[in-house]
Order: C-alpha cells, then sequence, then structure tokens
C-alpha cells in the first residue's frame, strides 16, 4: 500500500467501510441465498438505473460489494441492499446491516471511530469474553478462581563450554511466581538495555502456558499490564488458524477478535508498536516451503502458516509485540522463524501452588486436605503434579474414589497410568451392558486420534465422525467437544478432543485396541509413530511416551480388562519397540577408550547446528519413554544398544533426575553415562549448582548432623542409591567440563568416606568421582583395601529373569 488508510480522505475512509460492511453481509449468504440476491439485485433501481445483469451474473461477496459501491455510492449502496436482502428473504442479515449502517453513517456519527474511543469499547469485550474459561469437562469457572500462579524463569544465554578446570556454568535465572510483576518483565530490558518484541512461553504439554497467555490477556483487559504500551491485544490459536477453511488476512483476524464489524481495523493496525499478539501453540505450524514468500500486508489474503509465519518473522508489522506460546520442543523448530526472541520456560506448580490447586479444585476443605495428603506420600505423584493438566487428572481421580469411598492407593505414579486412570473413571459410569459397543468405540475413537496426530490435525469435520460411525456415539459425548468455525459461506461444525494431549493419548492407545491386520498397513504401523518421532522432542513426543507406559504388564492387563484387546498385537507392539530403542543407540556416539582425554574443539570453531537443537535431551527422552514402563526387565533390554548415555546441557529438575535414576539402576554391564555441561536446577532452590559440585556434595559424608539430613534431602540421593545398586551394571560416569576440577579438589577426602559409608565397595574411578560399588553375589567380607575391581563388570548377575 502507497500510505495508511489514516490519512485517506473522508470520502475514502466512508468508501471503504461501507465495501467492508456489504462484503461481511454477504459472505454470511449460503450459495442460494446469494443467488436470490443476484437476481433480485438486477432489478434494484436507483434513478431509474440498475447494475446490469453481465456484471451481475457470476459476481461472488467481494464482487457485488465493489460493483454496487462503485455503482450507487456508499450510503446508498447500503439502503439498496438491505432492502434487496429483505426481498430475498433474508431478513436477519438485513437487520443486522441497518444497525451497522445507522452506526456508521447516521447524521451524528463520525466517518470511522477513533482508535482512543475504540479501546475502551475493546477492553471491555476481552473482560466479557476471557473472564471465564472452561475446564476439560466443559464446566466454565471464573479465571481468577482457577488461574493459580506458575513458576516462570526468564532464560540467560547459551551455556558455553569453557576448557575443563575451576570454571562454573552460568547461574540461569530463578524461576518466579508468575504475578503481575513477572508478567510485566517479560517483556522488561535485557542486560544490554534491549526491550524484545518477542518473547516465547515454552514448557511440556499440560504445563499451563495456554492458561498463563489468557491470564496475561486478561490483565492487560483489567489494567494490570503493559498499561501505557499495548493499546489493543489479540488472542490468536494457532492450531485452528491452521485448519481454518480458506484463506483469511490479518486484518480480518483482528477484525473476528472485535465485538462488531466496524471496527477501525486500520487505524488500529496502523499503530502496529501499540498491539500485542498472542500465538498460542506456534509449535504446530507445519514446515513452510523454501522459497514461500514472506506475507508483508495484513490485508493480503493467505493462509494461515503464511500469515503465523510472517508474524513470527517480523516481515508482517514488525513493530508489533508478539507473545507465543509453544511445546519445550526442538527449539530450533521456532528458532529459524522468530526474529530475536527472548525465552521463558514454564515450570509449572512449586510445591506450596500444589496446595493451593487442591483446596481451589476441591472447594471442601476436608476432602483436599486429605487428597492432598495422600498424594505428598506418593512422592513420585507429587512430583507429577507439577504439570496443571496432570494435577487437573489427579484431583478428578481422587474426587471420584473420595466420592464413591474407594481406595486411594489405585492412583498410580506415571503420566501413562494417571491418564488410564482416568479413563477408565469416565467410562465407569457408563451400563455395563453398553461393555462390546463400548469397546467397538474406544477402537473407532482411537484410530481418529491416530490418523489425526499423525497428520497433524486436531479438528475433525463431521465427515469423519460419520465415517467412523462415531457421531451421536457415547464415546463422542464423553471425550470430544464440538466447535463452530467461520467458513467461507457458512458456519462448518468440527469436534476435538477435550484436550490435546488425550488426543495424543488416545494415539498411542489404538496400536492396542486395533485388530493386528489393521495394522500391517505402514502407514497404521507402529514404525510409523516412532520413525515419524525419531526427534522425540516433536509433536509425536506425547504419543510416544504414552505407548511405552501402555506396555507396561499391569496397563496391558487392565486395558484387556476394560478396553477388550488381544495379547497377541500387544506382544507384537512390545517387541517392535524394544527393537526400535535398540537400533536408535546405533547411531550414537560412544564413551571413549579408557584413559583417553576428550579433545577440545578450535577455537572459534562451532558445533553443528543441527546436533545443538535436536540432539541435546535425545536420550533424557528415551529415558522418560522407558521410565514410563515401569518394567526394569525392558529398560534393561532396551538400553543394550546403548553402551553410553550421553546428556548435554540438560537442567535436571527432580523429576528429570527421578526418571534418570531409575533407567540407571536398570541399566546393563558395562553401560556408561556422560554428563556434560549439565546443572541441577530444582524449581524452588535459588541458587543452581553445577551437577557435578551437588553430586559430590550427596555423596560426601559429614560428621554433623545437619549435613547428613541435608544430604539425605538431595534429590542426588536418589541417582546415588541407583548407582550403588546391586542390580546396576554401570561402568563409568564422566563430566568432561568438571573432570580436572574434580581430580583436583575433591579425590583425598572422597574416598574414605565413600568406602566408611558402603564398606563392600569396589571404586569405580570416573571423572575423579569414586562410587561404591557393591559386590553381587558375594557373601565375604569387605574387599581388601588396594583390591582392584574385577576386570570385566559386563560379567556381573542381572536379575532374576533378566536376559
Amino acid at each position: 500500500m502507497d500510505q495508511p488508510e489514516a490519512l485517506r480522505s473522508g470520502t475514502e475512509a466512508r468508501a471503504a467501510k461501507a465495501r467492508d460492511l456489504l462484503q461481511a453481509a454477504l459472505e454470511d449468504l449460503s450459495q442460494e441465498q446469494l443467488k436470490r440476491f443476484r437476481h433480485k439485485l438486477r432489478d434494484a433501481a436507483l434513478d431509474g438505473r440498475s447494475i446490469p445483469w453481465g456484471r451481475l451474473e457470476r459476481a461472488d461477496a467481494v464482487d457485488l460489494a465493489e460493483q454496487m459501491i462503485q455503482f450507487y455510492g456508499p450510503e446508498p449502496a447500503l439502503d439498496v441492499a438491505r432492502k434487496t436482502l429483505k426481498r430475498a428473504d433474508v431478513r436477519d442479515v438485513a437487520a443486522r446491516l441497518k444497525e451497522q449502517g445507522l452506526q456508521w453513517f447516521s447524521p451524528g456519527s463520525s466517518a470511522l471511530l477513533s482508535v482512543s474511543e475504540y479501546k475502551k469499547k475493546y477492553r471491555e469485550h476481552v473482560l466479557q469474553q476471557h473472564a471465564k474459561v472452561k475446564e476439560r469437562n466443559a464446566r466454565s469457572v471464573k479465571i481468577n478462581k482457577r488461574f493459580t500462579k506458575l513458576l516462570i524463569a526468564r532464560e540467560s544465554a547459551a551455556l558455553v563450554d569453557e576448557a575443563p578446570g575451576l570454571a562454573e556454568e552460568p547461574e540461569p535465572e530463578r524461576a518466579r511466581r508468575s504475578d503481575t510483576h513477572t508478567f510485566n518483565r517479560l517483556f522488561g530490558r535485557d542486560e544490554e538495555g534491549q526491550r524484545p518484541l518477542t518473547v516465547v512461553l515454552q514448557g511440556p504439554a499440560g504445563i499451563g502456558k495456554t492458561m498463563a497467555a489468557k491470564k496475561i490477556l486478561y490483565d492487560w483487559a483489567v489494567g494490570k499490564l503493559y498499561h501505557d504500551q499495548v493499546d489493543f491485544a489479540f488472542f490468536l490459536p494457532c492450531r485452528e488458524l491452521l485448519e481454518r477453511p480458506g484463506p483469511c488476512s490479518l486484518a480480518r483476524l483482528v477484525l473476528d477478535q472485535c465485538p462488531h464489524r466496524s471496527a477501525p481495523v486500520r487505524q488500529m493496525l496502523a499503530r502496529s508498536e501499540r498491539l500485542l499478539f498472542i500465538l498460542d501453540g506456534a509449535d504446530e505450524l507445519p514446515p513452510g516451503p523454501a522459497d514461500a514468500a514472506p506475507c508483508t500486508d495484513p490485508f493480503e489474503e493467505a493462509d494461515g502458516a503464511r500469515v503465523l509465519d510472517g508474524l513470527m518473522s517480523k516481515t508482517l508489522l514488525p513493530g508489533a509485540r508478539l507473545l507465543v506460546t509453544a511445546r519445550a520442543t526442538a527449539p530450533g523448530r521456532l528458532q529459524g522463524r522468530l526474529c530475536s526472541p527472548q525465552c521463558a520456560e514454564v515450570r509449572g506448580f512449586s510445591d506450596k501452588d500444589k496446595k493451593k490447586y487442591f483446596h481451589k479444585f476441591f472447594r471442601d476443605e476436608r476432602m483436599a486436605e486429605r487428597a492432598y495428603r495422600f498424594v505428598k506420600e506418593n512422592e513420585t505423584l507429587f512430583a507429577l503434579c507439577f504439570v496443571p493438566f496432570v494435577c487437573w487428572i489427579v484431583c478428578t481421580v481422587l474426587r471420584q474414589q473420595l466420592q464413591l469411598h474407594q481406595d486411594l492407593s489405585r492412583t498410580s505414579k506415571t503420566t501413562t497410568s494417571v491418564y488410564l486412570l482416568f479413563i477408565t473413571s469416565v467410562l465407569s459410569s457408563a451400563p455395563a451392558t453398553d461393555g462390546p459397543q463400548m469397546q467397538e468405540e474406544l477402537r473407532k475413537l482411537g484410530r481418529l486420534a491416530r490418523e489425526g496426530t499423525l497428520r497433524h490435525r486436531a479438528q475433525f469435520p463431521e465427515k469423519d465422525l460419520e465415517r467412523l460411525e462415531l457421531r451421536g456415539s457415547k464415546v463422542q459425548t464423553l471425550f470430544l467437544s464440538k466447535k463452530e468455525l467461520p467458513g467461507v459461506l457458512e458456519t462448518e461444525v468440527t469436534y476435538q478432543f477435550m484436550d490435546q494431549s488425550f488426543q495424543e493419548f488416545f494415539a498411542a492407545l489404538s496400536y492396542l485396541l486395533e485388530q493386528e491386520k489393521a495394522l500391517e498397513a505402514p502407514a497404521d504401523s507402529v514404525g510409523a509413530l516412532l520413525q515419524g518421532g525419531t526427534e522425540l522432542r516433536g509433536h509425536l513426543t506425547l504419543t510416544t511416551r504414552f505407548l511405552f507406559g501402555l506396555l507396561n504388564g499391569e496397563r496391558l492387563r487392565d486395558i484387556e480388562r476394560h478396553f477388550g484387546c488381544g495379547g497377541v498385537v500387544s506382544k507384537r507392539v512390545k517387541q517392535d519397540v524394544l527393537r526400535w530403542v535398540q537400533e536408535q543407540g546405533q547411531g550414537h556416539p560412544r564413551a571413549a577408550p579408557e584413559g583417553t582425554e576428550e579433545t577440545e574443539a578450535p577455537e572459534g570453531s562451532q558445533e553443528p547446528e543441527e546436533e545443538e537443537e535436536g540432539e541435546l535431551s535425545y536420550p533424557l527422552e528415551l529415558l522418560y519413554c522407558l521410565y514410563e514402563t515401569q518394567e526394569s526387565t525392558f529398560v534393561h533390554q532396551a538400553l543394550r544398544g546403548w553402551p553410553e548415555l550421553l546428556l548435554e546441557r540438560v537442567h535436571f529438575s527432580r523429576l528429570d533426575l527421578l526418571v534418570l535414576s531409575y533407567c540407571v539402576r536398570s541399566c546393563p554391564a558395562g553401560q556408561a553415562l556422560r554428563l556434560v555441561s549439565c546443572v541441577l536446577v530444582p524449581p524452588q532452590e535459588k541458587k543452581k549448582k553445577s551437577l557435578i559440585k551437588r553430586l559430590h556434595g550427596s555423596l560426601s559424608g559429614s560428621s554433623s548432623q545437619a549435613t547428613a539430613r541435608k544430604s539425605q534431602a538431595s534429590p542426588l540421593r536418589t541417582l546415588f542409591e541407583a548407582m550403588t545398586d546391586q542390580h546396576c551394571g554401570l561402568h563409568s560416569l564422566t563430566s568432561g567440563q568438571f573432570a580436572q576440577w574434580a581430580i583436583a579438589k575433591q579425590p583425598r577426602g572422597l574416598k574414605p568416606d565413600l568406602r566408611a559409608s558402603c564398606p563392600q565397595a569396589v571404586p569405580l574411578q570416573t571423572a575423579g568421582l569414586h562410587l561404591p560399588r557393591p559386590l553381587r553375589g558375594s557373601e565375604g567380607g569387605p574387599r581388601p583395601e588396594g583390591a582392584r575391581p574385577p576386570p570385566q563388570p559386563a560379567q556381573r548377575g542381572r536379575p532374576a529373569g533378566a536376559e
């Protein structure tokens, strides 16, 4: 555009507004109604003149609006359109057009409502629209009553590898509770005094990113946030925009957010530096063609992906602020799209806020306290509740169990088992006579979820439900929610799962519910999921974790009892998954030969970008998958294909260490574990220490009772106990960055203390760290001082039943 709309003359502005009103009204008509309108318009004469039929016969809504404005003029065109709509028997659209015409073109109104006048109306509209949020069971609750503060930490600069020695990692910023001050700081100035225009809120599924984004929008409308910086804020759910039929401009998306079609959109967009766009779920964007031209005009009609790409790359409204939410998948997928983003990590609930959530959920103080006490005593389940959505599921299941006076111990300790327990609890309300029919419907529901997950779809049109005979079914009522999307000619009805993670759970479950023949096609096989999810940080991460969790023997028996699946399919799927994990280890680095040193990269050189973006926590994701199985034999067999587990730049949470410890306890003989630039980051710890320093502190003995109590409370104690377990086959633990520091500072005081704490020990020397190793099968006393460890640790025994 040559110049912004704000500079155009009053006549041109009136014509533009009348054209917008006409086009919007005509786009609301069905094809049959539009056909009648054209025929009636042919006879609509003004001053003895009417538009020639040749111009009307094939005209669509856009062409008709343009023809009428040029032929009749702005106000007369609206009057002709209103009368013609009444003659075409579309009276509701005619009445709406009359109301809008009076609002904008009555003698007392101005051609365009000013931005300053419209700001107040828009804020009131946002408050009305977002004062309540829907929970997964479709119940609406006030956002201020339901929202529980989350821990949010702005990321510091990326960790830089220093020469091994005394160097420490930079101190990452401490996580803060998500109050108004924390939200305001998201767009605060950095160390160099620069204020970011793009902020990314990232975290795993269900951690509360969307709820936090909606709370930010609500607090802005109240006047608590960005009061003197942002005039208009818009919430754009990316997945809905990507599945919206037909092309659409950013201006149309903004107009859809406004309370009426008369919003001064052009004036609003002209001051992009006063706008905030909240892009929810930006990780859903598929990779676009490399040669695709960026969207630069907010009034250009384009597909949803190009519009969102234009916003994120700053080719579209470069001065606007962006708040982007995304799952903590491979950062490279978004990094290339975003312009100088400031990242913040959503870390879920603190222990204090978990308790607050329980009391908000139950309302009954006694019931809330009983449920919270039960979860607090289950260490693993309590750790899982840092994820708000998991916390909601746990509370929902516990409430049902308390109301029915059931045993609370049924509540399990992995994400998969919690979801499965929730699904079975929901299904328990169905009559027993519906069993066979319900099982068939669940199989079809799983097929729908699997097709959508693999094809990156969350919205399902009615024809998909009809194809699978799910429309009007019991499972549709229980697990799907109806949604209406604006279509090209009429509203389109679609369905989606009550939460995206439920779709991913049912997608994983479908592999165990299908008949064996149904999984023979390559597109339907387990391999399609696993190969598609080779980078486990992608959109298939959670589905893959769920699949592993469902392979647990007890889970399989639950599935067979509730869903009627066969054992043949589950055994085949389990074998396929085990083989896949073992194959994944073949392409990853092995430990350096004993006695060799790691070579440093030449000064100024850079690591390959792909490795930095996609591979950094890949083994940790695999460990999470293995942890979900809760089968030590399966973990032991799976890790045989991984002689070395390499974890780089991991900020270990308490749950990360729990997962790592479980897998280390079951690792095969000869296993190596290498930690590079890793730190321990408890969510509520004010100062974060390097992992090796904390590990030394955890392993070192102390004469004082206070130090002993602190060591027992350390999250690293679990890892230490796992490494010294008689079933652990770990051969070496190394950490390149702190190796020389460990050797220089610790060996004298460390070895005697370890021997004192575990007299039946063999020193396992790695990176200056000597770990106690119980002698398996040894009936004698402690090994004499100076005795060498067995030369071949790979020959040590395994748990009963392990191969």
